[in-house]
């Protein structure tokens, strides 16, 4: 089998496992990403983030991560929902309506690994899900998916940014796909739109500023400083994706385990504020959700109510 037929071979097992789109770079040092990641980490932007302090070189060499790498596989997932939560209630992030994506891709990564060894025979991988120390949005830009916009999210001409990004990290030569152009232009909405001004300058993102890391990441007080401007997100934020003019071509996923369910899509305020832990743990098992726990849940309820009443 040619390195063509090899590379055509990935992405079409790809397309069926679901993933909906598949490109390929060279694993190799990012050399120009280590000043950019050393000067964001020496700024403090990832606040309590402390994990991204460490495995520095990691994040910057896939061969430590798969002694031999040869590829850097990244895929793409949709997760636009066709149905929304109701709008006059705490916010939850598109992303995390559905069953924890760290699930659902690694299923799948691990079942396209398979695949490929069936076909080709050994060969040495591992697959990341946003769980390890991987550039992913880098990494799927050198791959072709995309190109890193204003607000630090991967875009695509052609179905946005509400996608997850996974890859495959292997020992296996592969044809190398070539990065697309910016086609963000004069486009600042998503900096504009940004309440917490965590987009501090386009293409740079202050991640102790941005509302998602306030509601999943800090497991702390929310600063007082902050009531007001959370716009009734609980658990992430998408503001700075849905302005974007880019994501009028996002079309609804087709992944059952991604659906909001039924039992918490139509809960009002109240409901959120009187949400006990043993529901919680009922209804948000298997949910992204658990990330902030009850108790983090509940504290981002509680204050984006004082932000109301304030």
């Amino acid at each position: 089998m040619t390195i063509g037929q090899r590379t055509a071979f990935v992405k079409r097992v790809a397309k069926e496992l679901g993933f909906i789109s598949c490109g390929v770079a060279k694993a190799q040092f990012l050399e120009e990403e280590a000043p950019r990641l050393e000067q964001w980490l020496r700024e403090s932007r990832q606040g309590e983030m402390r994990y991204m302090e460490n495995h520095f070189d990691k994040r910057l060499d896939p061969t430590l991560l798969v002694p031999g790498a040869k590829s850097v596989v990244s895929l793409t997932y949709n997760y636009f929902p066709g149905q929304l939560q109701i709008h006059d209630a705490p916010q939850i992030s598109k992303y995390a309506y559905g069953e924890d994506y760290h699930l659902v891709l690694k299923e799948k990564l691990l079942e396209l690994l398979d695949r490929i060894r069936e076909e080709i025979g050994e060969v040495d991988g591992r697959c990341f899900v946003d769980s390890a120390p991987v550039l992913d949005k880098v990494w799927a830009a050198r791959s072709g998916l995309g190109w890193i916009g204003k607000h630090s999210n991967l875009l695509s001409k052609s179905i946005g940014s509400y996608f997850f990004i996974a890859e495959l990290i292997i020992d296996l030569d592969l044809e190398h796909d070539a990065p697309v152009m910016d086609h963000c232009g004069d486009c600042t909405r998503c900096v504009d739109a940004c309440p917490t001004e965590a987009i501090y300058e386009p293409y740079k993102v202050d991640g102790s500023k941005c509302i998602s890391y306030f509601t999943i990441e800090l497991k702390g007080a929310i600063d007082e400083t902050m009531k007001g401007q959370f716009e009734n997100w609980a658990f992430g934020c998408d503001i700075c994706q849905d302005v974007c003019p880019w994501n009028r071509f996002s079309t609804p996923h087709d992944e059952p385990r991604f659906e909001i369910p039924d039992s918490w899509s139509k809960w009002k305020t109240e409901e959120w504020k009187e949400l006990t832990e043993e529901v919680f743990n009922k209804v948000f098992e298997r949910s992204p959700i658990q990330r902030a726990g009850f108790s983090g849940l509940k504290r981002n309820v509680r204050f984006l109510e004082s932000s109301d009443q304030s």
